[in-house]
């Protein structure tokens, strides 16, 4: 039998996939009229985490935050009799210290944080990572494997799994906003939303990200592609065009900020890629 707790949009996915394969679930959640939802598709839900752990051959956990994990955990009352594996993206300290609390209490504790939507999670699609203990993981692969459509191993560092996905998360972040800006340019400058998707048909840049950051990180800024002054000049054009309509833009303006700053430091004739000096290793 297999333990869902936290059956919000992910975790549900994650229980009628289970359901589907013709597992046993019980499935838990805070909110109960979530988890008694699934009842209908087989599941067998409860009010109390301890309950519908009881019995479980390993236990997933789909939550909010650290907070809500530890919790969740700590009225689960589990003993070691089953593995828990947390899918929830939560800090990489939180999972330091609650692979190191339940290894102590007995219990294998690992975090495998997801690229996931629901219908993912239902389709047993998109991307799983894993990381820590080598027998915890090899143990883990066969029942976690069937539950994406990659798991991906980030080797022994316990909390490298949550690393990665906080990452992954922050490159989504910067995609968002900068298709923020450039829908707030699109505004100021009267081009339809559905006008600029058209851009994508011939300007695509996103096969070339791997590449863009590795040049990033071999910081070869004395050969510059783009030169940061030119760089500016073209944020600035972005800037006037915003201001003039009375469009806030969300991105561009922290950028300029920081191009200005590394100009006045007489850096405007090397790659725009400088911007990133501050956080990489000294050359």
């Amino acid at each position: 039998m297999i333990t869902i707790l936290g059956t919000g949009l992910l975790g549900s996915g994650f229980a009628r996939a289970l359901l589907r394969r013709g597992e046993r679930v019980h499935v838990w959640n805070r909110t109960a009229a979530r988890a008694q939802a699934l009842v209908e598709h087989g599941a067998v839900a409860f009010d109390d985490p301890a309950h519908a752990c009881a019995g479980a051959s390993r236990v997933h956990v789909v939550v909010s935050d650290d907070a809500a994990v530890d919790a969740v955990l700590d009225a689960a009352r589990l003993d070691g009799s089953c593995a828990v594996y947390d899918h929830t993206t939560t800090s990489t300290r939180g999972v330091l210290a609650r692979t190191d609390h339940w290894r102590h209490c007995g219990v294998t504790y690992l975090h495998a944080p997801v690229f996931m939507g629901p219908a993912n999670a239902l389709e047993s699609t998109g991307l799983m990572l894993v990381s820590g203990d080598r027998t915890a993981v090899a143990d883990a692969t066969a029942v976690l494997s069937p539950m994406t459509g990659k798991l991906v191993d980030l080797g022994p560092r316990v909390d490298a799994a949550a690393a990665f996905k906080l990452l992954g998360n922050t490159l989504l972040m910067a995609l968002t906003a900068g298709f923020t800006d450039m829908l707030g340019l699109a505004k100021a400058t009267g081009i339809a939303p559905e006008e600029v998707a058209g851009l994508f048909d011939h300007f695509n840049p996103g096969a070339s990200l791997p590449a863009r950051f590795r040049r990033m990180i071999s910081a070869p800024w004395d050969d510059p592609s783009w030169a940061l002054a030119m760089a500016r000049k073209d944020a600035g054009l972005v800037q006037a065009e915003a201001a003039e309509a009375g469009v806030e833009l969300l991105m561009v303006p922290a950028v300029a900020a920081r191009m200005d700053a590394l100009i006045a430091q007489g850096l405007g004739d090397i790659d725009w890629t400088v911007l990133a000096r501050d956080v990489l290793p000294p050359r």
